[in-house]
């Protein structure tokens, strides 16, 4: 099993290795910053938490509304690679805005200019992936670069530990270090990947004009749907920060909980990337749900340490079954010629839901104390249990 696991590895194209550690160093940059960013926003500029979730709703959302647009227009132009720089471009410079931030408004403008960069590189680069790997290796290699991504998500937060303890708590001190990762992650994209030959045919055509849109089917559509759903159940991430704080950690190890989860999310990306090559994707859908449910059950139970560890644990197996999968789903239901169009729809409708999600969250947190925001989470989880194990019924009735 270790040998053709390693031999599917050496199969996967040099340019997915290479976008799987551009990922790594923006996420890197990111979350230096993410990872302490609800803490710096409540405790040095006195931010609410109900404000800290409508950050992140708002900067979350715009990032998919952008999405659209550099899809489709990567579509148009036959031309992915230089929109993703473009957008890691953008990333990596707001990040000096975090270290200079003297309110939350300044926070927000450089959060949504962040999303902004991130929305005009994913749709581009997650159709590049689809473009460069064959379709019956599209789970390995989607699962490699989330992989690879998630590396990124834990060592930064790692980083911003060693940073806290190093030099006492001085935020705006660590947030300049996070621009050293982003320029390189820019440089490594710009340098290091060659774009593939595009059909002629996609070229010049307005992806998004009713006529090209009809080409995007109803199985489109539904795993859209899911994806949405799924956002709804996994509102932001800094929920799970506001959540260890309650657990009397000093701050400088607060960011823990987020190494803990991507730790278990790159752990499972690639093995269940490679898992969505053979098994049926609802089902491995629904198991997903199922860690989500228990994750955010123990996570509404306690706020102890030895708790934390172990819903985080199980936020990001979820993850590691469910991120990468998603995307094989939409790369597998999309046209060739639409690739970053429906790459961009897919994401545009999940930020709506993220925007909802986070809002929702952070009010019911204000109102009704941690406990009700996981609550909620778990109660849509199984909603979007319920929605995938019925449409399996319906394919089988059709069938």
């Amino acid at each position: 099993m270790t040998a053709r696991r390693f031999s599917t590895l050496r199969r996967i194209p040099r340019p997915i290795w290479v976008l799987g550690f551009v990922s790594m160093l923006m996420d890197i940059s990111s979350e230096i910053v993410h990872s302490l960013l609800p803490m710096f926003l409540v405790t040095t500029l006195g931010a609410s938490v109900a404000t800290v979730g409508l950050i992140e709703g708002i900067a979350e959302a715009a990032a998919p509304i952008v999405k659209v647009f550099s899809g489709s227009l990567s579509d148009y132009l036959g031309n992915r690679k230089w929109l993703a720089v473009a957008g890691y471009a953008l990333g990596a410079a707001s990040k000096p805005f975090f270290a200079i931030a003297a309110t939350a408004n300044v926070v927000l403008a450089a959060r949504f200019v962040d999303r902004i960069g991130k929305g005009i590189r994913g749709a581009p680069r997650d159709a590049l992936v689809a473009d460069i790997a064959s379709p019956g290796s599209r789970g390995a290699a989607f699962g490699l670069r989330q992989s690879l991504d998630t590396i990124g998500a834990f060592t930064g937060p790692l980083i911003a530990v060693g940073l806290m303890l190093s030099w006492a708590g001085d935020y705006r001190r660590i947030f300049w270090i996070a621009v050293i990762p982003g320029a390189l992650a820019v440089l490594l994209l710009a340098l290091g990947v060659q774009e593939p030959p595009h059909a002629a045919a996609s070229k010049g055509i307005n992806p998004i004009r009713r006529e090209s849109l009809r080409k995007l089917s109803a199985a489109y559509w539904w795993v859209v749907a899911i994806g949405a759903v799924f956002t709804l159940a996994r509102f932001s991430e800094a929920f799970l920060v506001l959540r260890a704080m309650q657990g009397g950690l000093r701050p400088a190890l607060v960011p823990l909980v987020m190494v803990a989860m991507n730790i278990v999310y790159t752990l499972s990306a690639y093995p269940f990337g490679k898992l969505a090559d053979s098994m049926s994707h609802l089902r491995l859908l629904v198991i997903g749900l199922g860690f989500l449910v228990l994750a955010d059950l123990v996570l509404a139970q306690s706020n102890a340490w030895p708790a934390m560890l172990l819903g985080v644990g199980l936020w990001g197996l979820h993850m590691g079954m469910t991120q990468g999968l998603l995307a094989v789903m939409v790369a597998q239901a999309a046209p060739p010629e639409l690739k970053g169009t429906a790459f961009g729809f897919f994401n545009l409708v999940s930020g709506i839901a993220m925007l909802f999600a986070s809002t929702v969250a952070g009010v019911l947190w204000e109102r009704s104390g941690a406990a009700s925001t996981f609550y909620a989470g778990a109660a849509f989880s199984v909603l979007a249990a319920v929605l995938i194990v019925a449409r399996g019924k319906r394919l089988k009735e059709a069938a």
